[in-house]
């Protein structure tokens, strides 16, 4: 016989447990029906400030819900702007209280990449979906951790590549899965802009910096996505022209991805000059996009004359906009986390390659 005590022990303890379980199942509920769901972006740098925010609010599926910075200035700023209540405005100490604010459902990490990984771990435990910027992270091993944690506590991961929802770049992916000119032969591609700076997060080697994390991916990903297929050795080569400003990480990455079935990719990054090119030929023709990661739009043109010219009006609004309908609807997402793990194994391969100067598999 269970003696008294121990009965209203149990009776709590289920009756704690049930309302956990309904709280939980209610706010399920309740993003489900939420007309937009309402973002918080975490670092408030440029690419917040001039380019997420306004997307947000040109967005159909979210909406600017909070933010965190470790500037009291900014909180201030973006509170007045944005009309953002003081309830939703978290410095990086208050942070994971954001766990217990049904206003936030996705938490954006714009953080210099040394960081992302701390970040969107600390969100994914907190319960909210993680839109997280390119680079994914510094390393293999950071990636899985923000997969495995995504996964542990069932939330969304998306990477901020916001080229995968750009309708000339998914028009050059058909081709290549249509095989409209034949089979991919080659690829080439160039991303870079001159920087000048001397203090910014990307001439620092500790917080992610060097043209390779910043630019170089938008390379590394668009010659992934020409050829369909996964890179298995790559012969790297960096190089700074201006040694007192790149102190610590390289100006310029040069680098030359081998395929398998023999398709090569010819690719350049840099913080030196500005390029901005995708080029692939197949056995019956080519198509080339110049600008193929512009801001301001893709174009480009085929070898039969086809102009690629397709027009949105805002990138990174069409990008969290479809990652918001994947997450109300419980559809995967179109650049999971897995397509930045990719990446980032094939950036370590070339800073192995180029440190060693020497041809490196990737295995």
């Amino acid at each position: 016989m269970i003696k008294r005590r121990e009965f209203i022990k149990r009776t709590a303890a289920a009756a704690a447990v049930l309302t956990v379980s309904q709280y939980a199942y209610s706010s399920v509920i309740t993003q489900n029906k939420k007309e937009k769901l309402g973002v918080a972006l975490v670092g408030l740098g440029y690419y917040s400030t001039d380019l997420l925010a306004p997307a947000l609010q040109m967005t159909q599926k979210c909406s600017l819900a909070g933010i965190v910075t470790g500037t009291p200035a900014k909180a201030e700023k973006w509170k007045q702007q944005y009309n953002i209540p003081d309830k939703n405005i978290y410095s990086y100490d208050t942070f994971d209280s954001i766990a217990n604010n049904p206003d936030i459902d996705v938490v954006y990490v714009v953080l210099p990449p040394s960081m992302h990984k701390e970040y969107s771990v600390r969100a994914a435990k907190a319960g909210k979906h993680v839109w997280c910027e390119k680079p994914m992270a510094m390393t293999e091993a950071e990636c899985k951790s923000m997969i495995d944690a995504a996964k542990q506590n069932k939330v969304k991961l998306s990477i901020g590549y916001r080229l995968h929802h750009e309708p000339n770049t998914q028009r050059i992916i058909q081709i290549r899965k249509d095989l409209e000119y034949g089979k991919v032969v080659s690829a080439m591609a160039a991303a870079g802009y001159r920087d000048d700076r001397t203090t910014h997060w990307k001439q620092k080697k500790s917080l992610g910096g060097g043209a390779m994390y910043d630019m170089g991916v938008y390379p590394l990903n668009a010659v992934r996505y020409a050829t369909g297929l996964e890179p298995i050795a790559v012969t790297a080569k960096a190089s700074t022209t201006r040694p007192e400003i790149y102190t610590e990480v390289e100006e310029t990455m040069h680098f030359d991805l081998e395929f398998p079935g023999g398709v090569t990719a010819t690719c350049e990054t840099t913080f030196g000059r500005s390029i901005n090119i995708l080029e692939t030929k197949f056995t019956n023709g080519w198509y080339k996009l110049e600008p193929f990661q512009s801001y301001s739009g893709v174009k480009g043109v085929t070898s039969d004359g086809k102009v690629l010219n397709a027009t949105i009006p805002n990138q990174q609004a069409k990008q969290m906009d479809d990652d918001a309908i994947s997450i109300m609807k419980g559809k995967p997402m179109l650049v999971p986390g897995e397509e930045g793990l990719k990446d980032i194994k094939v950036v370590e391969a070339i800073y192995r390659s180029a440190g060693q100067n020497q041809r490196v598999k990737i295995g």
